[in-house]
């Protein structure tokens, strides 16, 4: 079988479920991956995270390398052992982070000195080195070292930054040394279409495991980042998997998907769960407010999680208004499974064909 097989196909858009094999199990996809940092879901366990329903998850290559260092998680029997988490992981190759927290870096085509965020230690990273330490800590799928620009950008430094990304997959590709990972490489280009075209047409020719879309949700807009994901997905191997990196909300996904997408990771769930704020399906709740006092009813009626079935919102507000950890880790746990279910309910419409209709009137809610 191959690892990446795709089983239906939405008539009315380039929406697909497939089944993507890895060293660690299979995945349904469309799949989100909920987002392990420094090697940790924040204040949830990995028993925890499964009933939620996840299938995959993501870790971050520059956060472990900093601490606990990559050396020390092999003497701890690699990334699985680290995070308890016996399925199938994803690892990023840190290019993103040194974009977002290292204002100071200084990148050229060899690779990027920057300092630690935690200490002020220079740091020197290329594609070599990310793929080594990929490859050293063992996940599943691991990502081309790549560049990532702000948005807006200056189409000079666009081109530099596609070149550079094109290159270093390149080099990726070459040093990758371990035959039970997939290598997945990452298109850039910003919302420029030709930009897009251009750094999808060379990482083709390359030829990967999988092919994600780096550099959006950065402030350019639902709108502009949705035509871009459509033009690029056109452009890249029907075969393969395609990753839309940190994106998004529900309407994002459900958007992305009708455009070919078929993995998607972000912090949102546990982020927004840790600072009282609730997804659903009528939308957004946040629990501080004075409304929710008193109120008995569950976050979402219905909803099957651990939060829903046990707590009301008056006693989430409460938790949250004293400061006892569990308000964010039962909003966690609620906002990671509405995630799944999401996924779930788009991979149900896709194999039932009824997803075209059914997207159209979610986006209709969300907008």
């Amino acid at each position: 079988m191959a690892d990446f097989e795709i089983l239906s196909t939405d008539t009315h858009s380039a929406a697909r479920y497939a089944l993507l094999t890895t060293a660690h199990g299979k995945v349904e996809t469309p799949a989100f991956m909920p987002v392990g940092t420094a090697g940790a879901v924040k204040g949830i366990t990995p028993s925890q995270l499964k009933d939620t329903g996840a299938q995959i998850i993501l870790a971050n290559t520059y956060h472990l390398m900093l601490r606990p260092g990559v050396d020390i998680v092999e003497k701890l029997g690699g990334l699985h052992a680290l995070m308890g988490w016996r399925g199938p992981i994803l690892t990023d190759s840190g290019g993103y982070q040194v974009f977002s927290l290292s204002p100071l870096a200084r990148v050229a085509d060899e690779g990027v000195d920057f300092a630690s965020h935690i200490d002020g230690q220079r740091i020197h990273l290329n594609a070599e080195i990310a793929t080594d330490m990929q490859n050293r800590l063992g996940a599943d799928i691991i990502m081309c070292f790549d560049q990532c620009t702000p948005f807006p950008v200056e189409r000079p430094l666009l081109k530099t930054a596609v070149n550079r990304t094109i290159a270093w997959a390149e080099r990726c590709k070459k040093a990758h040394a371990n035959a039970g990972q997939q290598l997945f490489c990452v298109v850039q280009g910003a919302i420029d279409p030709e930009m897009r075209a251009y750094c999808a047409a060379e990482l083709v020719k390359v030829g990967f495991d999988g092919y994600a879309l780096g550099g959006l949700g950065l402030g350019e807009g639902h709108d502009n980042m949705i035509d871009t994901v459509r033009h690029t997905t056109e452009l890249l191997p029907n075969d393969r998997p395609r990753y839309l990196m940190g994106v998004g909300t529900p309407a994002d996904i459900i958007a992305a998907v009708r455009a070919g997408i078929d993995m998607f990771d972000c912090v949102l769930p546990t982020r927004n769960g840790r600072n009282a704020f609730a997804f659903t399906k009528k939308g957004s709740l946040r629990l501080r407010n004075n409304a929710h006092i008193s109120a008995a009813e569950p976050i979402e009626p219905g909803c099957t999680c651990y939060c829903c079935t046990n707590f009301s919102r008056g006693a989430i507000r409460h938790f949250f208004n004293c400061g006892e950890m569990l308000g964010p880790i039962l909003l966690s746990i609620h906002n990671l499974t509405f995630y799944q279910q999401l996924m779930a309910t788009i991979r149900q419409k896709l194999k039932a064909n009824e997803f075209a209709n059914w997207a159209d009137q979610e986006l209709e809610k969300h907008y």
